[in-house]
């Protein structure tokens, strides 16, 4: 591993081309155990279910170009990369810069995008083998940008990275984004009680009965992981899904089928929490585990009923990472509403390279703008968090 080692970069059009265990080696090395990967949505299986589903390649604005780095023999790092017909199921916004550049003469579509596709958890977008982090990284950077390059496309966006991955990538040059999610942290509950202990009296109150009122809605909430996990239970989430989905962003963005293909190969690293009246699932909300954290990522129903969204996004949630010795829950892009419910805001980060270089410096000044007001806005939002202060500061 020295500065002299020949390192080939490949771009591939289909994951099928690249064996499980060679991605894998990268992307969840500590998965070897047999236990569940760090980010269940940089595995093989995951991405290959949105490819194999159709949810992106021809037809979805998600065109895959997979890199795979490869020196001394072997696969040392690889990046879920795609370019990118328009900026939708990105979560990390750039409309405004589309638009700017448009109006400016230049072609902004396609991009390149280095993501997990319609998934805003944070996680590692270089993938690298142990003991190749520096290199391997370095190899995806480079890789990318010569395809932007090669193919004559604007810009590189690599989202919801680490925040290592962020330092590392400024370091080299690239425009380092700031934005903000809002996560629950597990400081060490042993029940729901516990971590209702730590909030201030009114809103301990307030979740309470946001609790009380969500559980009477009629029925009953079952959380289902494993071969618990039935095709009708799909049927009935995939109805959830196509609601959300078309209030939210005009059409589903996920097939059917990709529900199909990870019951088939993550069940296990999947927790479905459903509301059944009489027999029949009225809401639901879906989760992945990771090794330490439960990540929240889509909700639906086909019955209103109140408090039942908090109850299965949010509470259900909690006492699932609770029973599991879980370290966070991730509940996924925006949401004020989750402050008041003990999900307090945190930092995610992007990298961003552009190839013209009059608007990578426009681009520039402006994130500089924006890290300050991110900032500036976790600092208000945890002070008016529903913390008791005493625990606000031990947090701090």
């Amino acid at each position: 591993m020295d500065g002299h080692t020949a390192i080939e970069i490949t771009a591939f059009a289909s994951l099928s081309d690249i064996p499980a265990e060679e991605w894998d080696a990268c992307a969840c090395p500590e998965a070897a155990d047999g236990g569940f990967p760090v980010d269940p949505f940089t595995t093989h299986r995951f991405l290959k279910a949105l490819e194999d589903s159709g949810s992106v390649g021809p037809g979805t604005g998600w065109q895959p170009r997979y890199l795979l780095a490869r020196a001394a023999g072997q696969v040392i790092a690889a990046a879920p990369l795609y370019a990118k017909g328009h900026s939708q199921g990105e979560y990390i916004f750039d409309h405004n810069w589309a638009h700017a550049y448009e109006r400016a003469g230049g072609r902004y579509y396609p991009k390149l995008q280095m993501a997990v596709p319609f998934t805003p958890a944070t996680g590692r977008r270089f993938l690298t083998r142990p003991g190749w982090e520096d290199m391997g990284r370095a190899a995806l950077v480079q890789g990318a940008v010569q395809v932007a390059e090669d193919n004559g496309l604007s810009s590189l966006h690599i989202t919801f990275c680490t925040e290592e991955e962020a330092e590392a990538g400024a370091r080299i040059g690239l425009l380092r984004r700031t934005t903000q999610q809002f996560h629950w942290e597990n400081a060490g509950y042993g029940s729901f009680d516990d971590f209702l202990a730590s909030l201030s009296s009114r809103k301990r109150k307030t979740i309470r009965k946001e609790r009380a009122q969500a559980q009477g809605f009629g029925g009953d909430i079952v959380s289902l992981t494993g071969d618990d996990l039935r095709p009708e239970h799909w049927d009935a989430f995939w109805r959830f899904y196509q609601d959300t989905g078309a209030r939210k962003w005009g059409s589903p963005y996920l097939t059917r089928s990709f529900f199909d293909l990870v019951q088939e190969t993550m069940r296990d690293d999947i927790l479905l929490v459903l509301a059944v009246r009489e027999g029949v699932p009225v809401a639901g909300a879906l989760n992945f585990i990771g090794r330490d954290v439960l990540f929240g990522r889509y909700w639906g129903c086909t019955e209103h009923h109140p408090c039942l969204h908090f109850e299965l996004c949010y509470y259900q949630a909690i006492d699932a990472a609770i029973a599991r010795g879980l370290a966070r829950v991730e509940a996924g892009a925006q949401g004020e509403h989750k402050l008041a419910r003990g999900y307090l805001p945190v930092p995610t980060h992007s990298l961003h390279w552009i190839a013209d270089p009059g608007f990578s410096e426009a681009v520039e000044n402006y994130l500089e703008a924006e890290r300050a007001a991110v900032e500036e806005d976790i600092e208000i939002l945890t002070a008016y968090g529903p913390f008791r202060k005493a625990q606000v500061e031990e947090q701090e």
